[in-house]
């Protein structure tokens, strides 16, 4: 189990990684650095500048230092509980969830220490429909290992392995 939790920290690694090196290209590289710029990809996507003082949802929108650094400290005890439950977990699928999770967490973590705000750029829309709100790799991540954790919670049951008492099976049609 020791390889799957290496694998685990590894794989948030590199979501944090991909994060930053994502909205860093889409800040620096392309200039999206302020609220209103914006690049269309596709009639569908957007890349937009939004700088998110809240959490999910525009949730616990952090308006003063104060509230900041609390929302900081808040976000990085959740962390450490995701990195401890990782060091517990027994399940892959659960193991690679929380990877996600990590991973996203700490990316959102880093960008609400450096700038006071989370940088998110990706703005799926239908028109005027948007069934998101604009968002990044680590919410993407933290969305996607969450719904996995909440599907394999709710609909998936482990099959309890058989245990070898070293006794004989008896045969019931004898």
């Amino acid at each position: 189990m020791t390889r799957n939790r290496t694998i685990g920290f590894i794989l948030a690694l590199l979501i944090f990684v991909a994060d930053q090196a994502m909205k860093a290209w889409v800040v620096e590289g392309l200039g999206i650095d302020a609220p209103g710029k914006a690049i269309e990809v596709v009639s569908f996507f957007d890349l937009r500048f939004v700088a998110n003082i809240g959490v999910s949802l525009g949730l616990l929108a952090a308006e003063t230092d104060t509230m900041r650094w609390g929302l900081v400290a808040l976000t990085a005890a959740i962390a450490g509980g995701v990195g401890w439950w990782m060091l517990k977990e027994q399940n892959r699928q659960d193991l690679f969830a929380l990877s996600l999770v990590l991973g996203g967490a700490l990316g959102n973590i880093v960008d609400r220490v450096r700038f006071g705000y989370v940088v998110d750029y990706a703005d799926l829309h239908f028109g005027e429909w948007r069934p998101f709100l604009v968002f990044n790799v680590a919410d993407a991540a933290i969305t996607i290992g969450v719904l996995i954790l909440l599907i394999r919670a709710l609909f998936v049951r482990e099959k309890p392995k058989a245990e070898n008492s070293g006794a004989p099976v008896e045969n019931a049609n004898a």
